[in-house]
């Protein structure tokens, strides 16, 4: 009975993984350039911006990079995405076999098990996910720190990566992590309890999300991800923020969540400042995650 167990544990862990990591490489590859250019416009400086808006900011970073400046900092996220992503959906199936889902042949859990299923993959998924963002972002920032006369400081992600965590030990790689967390718990429950409230309104009773076709699956995953951005970006502001300021804790400029909010409320534009780079991560998240959710569903259908 324990081998059998045993078996039946690893086979699922073994789908989790490999539909989680090849799910994170497609949501790379079609979300990163609208994520540049949102994490260049959310911590550009106010009083002296160096883009206009969302058109400008694409059309300076073609001039002045490339096409390869959309992709700037894919190294840190193309890699790391196929480990969290593969943690996240690891994290997130086997929270539902607690909830009851596993022991159930047949049965689906209920949409608010789901979006409770989906807080808790946020939490765990966040120790992951914040280095990855971390260094992405310190490499994405860049080109604006440019614009003001600083110097380059990292070649690539892996070297970003490298230095600080050298230099700063653990907690420099988990600047931001308080953020995250206030970020992804809401957010992952949100973008979950959609995704599986949509199947669950398409499948039909007793069955499962193979009875529902392509498009169900994409609608759910882009719904599930449209709706984690539309009542959680105001968090991602204050985590970019964080994240974007100095590695040494002496030199930054926020002190915690708290003061990073009252500061860039207060010092930076009011309530709009928490929507700065808003339209490039909506724009971003419809086809990335319908794209990301229905690989990941297509590849776990492969597996028994």
């Amino acid at each position: 009975m324990a081998g059998k167990s045993d078996h039946s544990f690893m086979q699922r862990t073994t789908k989790n993984i490999a539909s989680g990591t090849i799910g994170g490489i497609v949501n790379c590859l079609v979300g990163h350039p609208f994520d540049t250019l949102k994490v260049r416009l959310q911590t550009q400086p106010v009083h002296n911006p160096v883009y206009n808006g969302l058109v400008d900011c694409f059309m300076k970073t073609m001039k002045w990079e490339g096409i390869g400046g959309l992709y700037k900092g894919v190294g840190s996220p193309l890699v790391g995405q196929m480990v969290f992503r593969a943690t996240l959906f690891s994290s997130f199936y086997q929270v539902c076999s607690w909830l009851g889902q596993a022991d159930r042949p047949g049965h689906r859990l209920t949409t608010p098990e789901y979006f409770l299923g989906g807080f808790y993959t946020g939490l765990c998924a966040s120790f992951v996910e914040t280095p990855i963002d971390l260094f992405k972002t310190k490499l994405q920032i860049q080109i604006i720190r440019a614009q003001s006369g600083h110097p380059q400081q990292y070649k690539n992600v892996f070297q970003a990566g490298y230095q600080i965590s050298k230099t700063y030990g653990v907690k420099g790689a988990y600047q931001g992590l308080g953020a995250t967390l206030l970020r992804n718990g809401p957010s992952y429950s949100i973008a979950f309890g959609v995704l599986e409230g949509t199947r669950n309104y398409f499948i039909p009773e007793g069955g499962t999300s193979r009875d529902v076709s392509n498009a169900v699956h994409l609608f759910a995953g882009g719904a599930g991800g449209f709706m984690y951005w539309v009542f959680t970006y105001p968090t991602d502001v204050i985590k970019s923020s964080m994240q974007s300021d100095h590695s040494d804790p002496k030199e930054r400029k926020f002190k915690n969540i708290v003061n990073c909010a009252k500061r860039l409320y207060v010092e930076e534009g009011g309530w709009r400042r928490f929507y700065r780079g808003y339209l490039p991560c909506m724009m971003r998240s419809l086809p990335a995650n319908a794209a990301m959710f229905t690989v990941v569903e297509k590849v776990r259908e492969r597996f028994p």
